[in-house]
């Protein structure tokens, strides 16, 4: 059974426009991480 595809360059499948909001949400997310394991590490400490 052969079936039909079309093939893309790779320009043309990466055409779309990419929001910045991925960098954004990544940079929180690790900001978040960082703060949680600082405040278990002082409180562990004790």
């Amino acid at each position: 059974m052969e079936q039909d595809h079309e093939t893309l360059r790779t320009n043309q499948a990466r055409a779309g426009e990419t929001p910045h909001i991925v960098r954004y949400i990544l940079l929180f997310s690790v900001t978040i991480v960082v703060v949680i394991f600082a405040a278990l590490l002082f409180f562990w400490s004790r």
